[in-house]
């Protein structure tokens, strides 16, 4: 199968062309003018009809960052539902969540209509669970994870007999069982293990913790589970409790980017709206005022700001003393500072997801509906919808997380060969074709085709650099 976007260039000015080369580069033909009663709508190949879609979300970008008046972004959502459906091939259903996520951005400007949508729109507790579990079954991204990450801890604390987890979003016990088999054949015995759960609902830690110790029973693993309710950007390091002669693993799915969401765009929105109530703004002055965090600050300007939160909370990390800390992320760039930007490079990561899924999962299955839907179809939603602290999904690539490690103080683990080869015989025993994992740099890159989609790091500290640091508090 080839990729959906294959060949497919996007340039500056939201045009494509059919050269391979970088996404952000400009399909300079303007998009067609649809109507419901054109016959040849109906008689588009998948491949013109996705590329068709690809003008029309550029194009409604553009509308909506304009600013003015509604209709043009109306318009341009109307001709992309002719040709987006949610249960079509793969860039229609992109396309589906893509259109949504602009017309959620195009309202913003009427917080009663976006509070109301986003009201009816809550995902149950049980249901998100459920869509995680099906990410987990149809996609090779998080058990891979579970796996090298496992093999980094396993590695970083042989000989130990106390070892303390502290995992970031404990809300799934499948990443900590195959650890405490692994541990209970030891040839030394297993030691004490303490896992530290992190999440913001009491019942999800509930069902981690009663799954992890009834494993722990019948593996005759000495274990100890302690709940934390607490989203991650709350969280006081204080209570996770690290006690002298633990050793300290830390591990990070999916869980870093979140911290990159910062107040400073609330706080331009409240000085616009003491200048003119959003109401008397056009859409275009809006965005602009929205956007106004993201732009590039000089150097002596960075230097006066105090740290961000994720400056603090890797800070405190270090300060903990960690044997090590595995961090997975996507391997994306969602957090550029226009929506244009970000678009273009959601459109592409996404179309190797669904690329992925398409080959993979029958198009009838109800599982990958959900996945596709309460998963990745939210992620799009609020990359695109989204500012301030309400933008979660902020990916980026594993460069500036390296960055942003070796300034708090870490330095890189290069994961073990060992590691790499469990990892590819897992994806070798589920069947997962298309799907490869490679090294690069001591890292490794989970790719869709030759497409990095998640990276996994790891990463060590000097402890007793960390104790010093600790004793004389002071925050990089």
């Amino acid at each position: 199968m080839m990729p959906l976007l294959a060949g497919v260039v996007v340039q500056d000015d939201g045009s494509s062309s059919s050269v391979t080369s970088s996404p952000l580069e400009t399909l300079s033909l303007s998009p067609p003018s649809l109507s419901p009663h054109s016959p040849w709508v109906r008689e588009l190949k998948s491949d013109e009809r996705g590329l068709c879609l690809i003008h029309l979300l550029l194009d409604c970008a553009n509308r909506v960052a304009s600013g003015g008046s509604l209709d043009p972004a109306n318009a341009a959502l109307e001709q992309i539902a002719l040709l987006a459906a949610p249960d079509g091939d793969a860039m229609q259903r992109i396309a589906s969540h893509f259109a949504e996520a602009l017309a959620r951005r195009a309202i913003r400007s009427w917080p009663g209509l976006c509070h109301a949508l986003d009201s009816a729109r809550v995902l149950p507790l049980a249901e998100a669970a459920v869509a995680r579990r099906h990410f987990l079954d149809l996609c090779p991204f998080l058990r891979l994870s579970f796996v090298v990450t496992n093999q980094a801890i396993m590695e970083a604390m042989e000989g130990e007999r106390v070892v303390h987890v502290v995992d970031l979003n404990a809300s799934d016990p499948a990443q900590w069982i195959p650890l405490l088999q692994a541990l209970s054949s030891r040839s030394e015995g297993p030691p004490h293990l303490k896992i530290t759960g992190i999440h913001e609902h009491k019942e999800v830690l509930h069902y981690t913790a009663i799954r992890l110790s009834e494993a722990a029973e019948r593996l005759d693993v000495p274990f100890q589970f302690i709940p934390l309710v607490s989203r991650l950007d709350n969280l006081d390091i204080e209570r996770l409790r690290v006690k002298t002669g633990e050793a300290l693993a830390i591990s990070s799915v999916l869980q870093l980017h979140s911290l990159l969401a910062t107040e400073d765009v609330g706080g331009h929105l409240r000085k616009a709206q003491r200048i003119a109530p959003i109401s008397k703004l056009t859409l275009g002055e809006f965005l602009e005022k929205d956007h106004l965090a993201n732009t590039h600050s000089t150097s002596a300007e960075s230097a006066a700001r105090p740290p961000t939160r994720i400056q603090s909370f890797l800070a405190s990390l270090w300060g903990l003393s960690p044997k090590i800390v595995v961090v997975t992320e996507q391997e994306a760039n969602h957090n550029g500072k226009t929506l244009k930007e970000r678009l273009v490079e959601a459109l592409f990561y996404y179309a190797a997801v669904f690329d992925g899924l398409d080959l993979t999962v029958p198009r009838q299955s109800v599982e990958r509906l959900r996945v596709e839907k309460m998963l990745f179809g939210e992620e799009i939603r609020n990359i695109i919808a989204c500012e301030g602290l309400e933008r979660k999904e902020r990916h980026e690539k594993l460069e500036r997380w390296s960055q942003r490690m070796s300034m708090a103080g870490f330095r890189l683990l290069p994961l073990s060969y060992y590691g790499l080869l469990q990892a590819r015989r897992l994806l070798q025993s589920f069947g997962w074709q298309g799907y490869k994992v490679k090294e690069e740099n001591g890292c490794f890159m989970m790719c869709w085709q030759d497409r990095p989609l998640f990276s996994v790091s790891a990463w060590s500290c000097n402890q007793a650099e960390s104790l010093k640091k600790r004793s004389t508090s002071v925050v990089p």
